[in-house]
Parts: C-alpha cells; sequence; structure tokens
C-alpha cells in the first residue's frame, strides 16, 4: 500500500463522518436526547482524527498522484487548499463536540448553547467537505472537471482531447 492508496482509504471519513454526525445533530437537538447527540460528537471526533490521517497521507499522495497523466499542479492545489480548510473546521468540531461531551456527562446548562454551535460548525464542515470531496475526485476524475478540457488517455497512452477518436 503506498501513500496515495492510504490516502484514498481514509480520507472519505472526514466527509461522510461530518454527513453523518450533522444528521445525528438534528436527530438529537429535535428529540432533546442527549445520548443522540453524544453519538454525533464521538463521530465529529472521529471525522477529525481522520482528517489528521488525510492531511498526514496527502503529501505522500500528491508526489505520486502528479505524475500521473492529466494532474496539473493547479488540480492538486485547489485540493490540498480546500483540505487544509476543512482540516481546520473539523480540528473546531473536533474540540467543541468534546466539550458537548463534557457538558453533557455533567449536565451542565451551557450543553444545549454548545450543540447549536456544534451545528453551525458541522453544517460549515459539511460545505466545506463537499468542496473538497470534489476538488479531490477532480484530480482524477477528468470528467467531473468543471474548468479546462478533460482528457482522456488514448489507446496508445498519449493523452487525447475528449470526444477524439484514437
Amino acid at each position: 500500500m503506498n501513500d496515495a492508496h492510504l490516502h484514498m482509504v481514509v480520507n472519505h471519513f472526514p466527509i461522510i463522518g461530518t454527513i453523518f454526525g450533522l444528521g445525528i445533530l438534528i436527530a438529537g437537538i429535535f428529540m432533546k436526547n442527549t445520548v443522540i447527540k453524544n453519538v454525533a460528537y464521538i463521530l465529529f471526533v472521529v471525522a477529525a482524527i481522520f482528517a489528521a490521517v488525510s492531511m498526514a497521507t496527502g503529501e505522500g499522495a500528491e508526489e505520486i498522484a502528479e505524475k500521473l497523466p492529466s494532474v496539473t499542479d493547479q488540480i492538486i492545489h485547489e485540493h490540498e487548499e480546500m483540505a487544509e480548510k476543512l482540516a481546520l473546521v473539523l480540528y473546531a468540531l473536533g474540540v467543541i463536540s468534546l466539550l458537548g461531551l463534557y457538558l453533557n456527562f455533567k449536565n451542565h446548562t451551557k450543553a444545549v448553547a454548545v450543540s447549536y454551535i456544534a451545528l453551525v460548525v458541522a453544517f460549515i464542515g459539511v460545505l466545506f467537505g463537499k468542496q473538497t470531496g470534489t476538488t479531490g475526485g477532480e484530480v482524477r476524475h477528468t470528467e467531473i472537471r468543471t474548468t479546462g478540457t478533460a482528457t482522456a488517455v488514448g489507446q496508445n497512452g498519449t493523452e487525447a482531447e475528449e470526444g477524439d477518436d484514437d
């Protein structure tokens, strides 16, 4: 397993975990159920941990991906910038979630306020996660790129403009 493979294995959970956590947190707030909110908080903490692992494996994946046909420095740079923003949001969400867990266990009156703060930060995380996932997908999936012309590798191994027949 190389760094690119390891990055692909771990990079999906920060996004998926945040989406699931947001849904669970909304249910917990709506139902006024502390246990359900705690499940969301735990998902957010795990998502933050996986974000750190994704960031740690990103450089190695970049070294491999930049040698591939149709992968440009610009595409990788856009993904890297969005991933850094997402990671910061998820780190903050992880800290907020740890605080929420603590306050819930102590039955503190501020626990409800923290759940609403976590809700807002999680929503921002989902928005950044969507953009990070899209820019990451664009690294290898030329069919989803919105800028420039998508290229494909022809049968002879050279890049061909999309629509060209080899």
